[in-house]
């Protein structure tokens, strides 16, 4: 018998007890693993330690405002890249993590703004004076079982840099803008490799550069990518870590193509089954052609998710900082991406 009467454990396996537990622990840790879906696994390693990571190091004053064409936005891309290599993402290309390009403008005494599109460089170079910024993006991979058709989720790595002439704080840190939404794609692409398991379409993490200076890095990326056809899905971050409203903490704004109903469905049924502490207010669209980097992609006719937060009194100002970023609602808005990716991976229909 393995008790005693009394409820204690016998003398003779005393000794082997170590041993016994060490192999009733292990196999309850293999048996726990078989047993959780990697799809679990991988949003279970989404957290707050993590966003606060990213977020503190993009945002920090060190990176003077990651202004893109600039010393600072090139050290944001640089870790940005070290990220994605450390996941053991494979480049967006099989070649190279960073996709660079050339922007222009017409000298700075006159009216424009900077362009990646071939007829308008061509007409601005042909001036003598003018102004070219060098960016990059940059972007990793998840081959999938069908390379035939990819999703891409992405947010911009750069911001508004510094303003030395400021009186005080010269430095636009950009905390929620957008930080917050770089922070989240390195989050997902983390979930998805841990998961362990191929998805049924390639997936790109993508980091844009030129944002703020006119959609620069998304919009080359469609207009040099081989077949956008093969683009079934995009899904945005652009601001996800401030209250609109302070007394309403979970407010989120989903913007979705109208023409996809099922996108506010997979955020509805997973809101109610994970208990994410979230209040969107749904937003269908025809065709998304506004605010950020999905309108690069909607012009394609691309289906598109698109996470906001809203306007909040620091935006575009030095005062977007870390210490202001509503964590709870980072986070969940990470998880919540993270399953709309999932699905856009993965559904065979939507």
């Amino acid at each position: 018998m393995w008790h005693d009467p009394d409820g204690s454990i016998p003398k003779p396996y005393m000794k082997n007890l170590p041993i016994i537990i060490t192999v009733i622990a292990a196999a309850s840790i293999k048996f726990t693993a078989k047993c959780i879906e990697p799809k679990e696994i991988g949003y279970n390693t989404i957290n707050r330690p993590t966003a606060e990571a990213h977020i503190s190091f993009l945002a920090a004053d060190e990176l003077e405002g990651r202004e893109a064409g600039y010393k600072s936005g090139r050290i944001a891309g640089n870790y940005v890249e070290a990220q994605l290599k450390a996941l053991g993402l494979t480049p967006w290309d099989d070649k190279n993590f960073f996709q660079p390009f050339e922007a222009y403008r017409v000298e700075r005494q006159k009216k424009g703004q900077y362009t990646v599109h071939p007829d308008s460089v061509a007409k601005i170079i042909a001036d003598t004076h003018h102004q070219k910024l060098s960016l990059r993006n940059v972007m990793g991979k998840i081959t999938g079982k069908n390379p035939d058709e990819i999703v891409v989720i992405g947010a911009h790595y750069d911001h508004l840099g510094l303003d030395p002439l400021l009186d005080t704080d010269k430095i636009y840190n950009g905390a929620d803008d957008n930080a917050s939404g770089v922070a989240a794609v390195l989050q997902i692409a983390r979930a998805f490799v841990t998961s362990g398991v191929q998805p049924e379409r390639t997936v790109i993490f993508a980091l844009w550069d030129g944002e703020e200076k006119g959609l620069l890095g998304s919009e080359y990326f469609m207009q040099t990518f081989s077949d956008p056809k093969k683009i079934k899905g995009y899904l945005n971050f652009d601001m996800i870590g401030r209250n609109n409203k302070e007394n309403e903490p979970e407010h989120v704004v989903y913007l979705y193509t109208a023409g996809n109903p099922m996108f506010e469905t997979w955020l509805k049924n997973d809101i109610a089954q994970r208990g994410l502490k979230l209040k969107p207010h749904f937003s269908a669209w025809k065709q998304l052609l506004s605010g950020s980097d999905n309108r690069s992609f909607a012009k394609h006719n691309i289906p598109i998710i698109w996470y906001h937060t809203d306007g909040h009194p620091d935006y575009h100002l030095p005062s977007d900082h870390t210490d202001k970023i509503n964590w709870e609602k980072t986070v969940d808005i990470t998880r919540a991406a993270y399953l709309n990716l999932w699905n856009l991976a993965n559904e065979k229909t939507y």
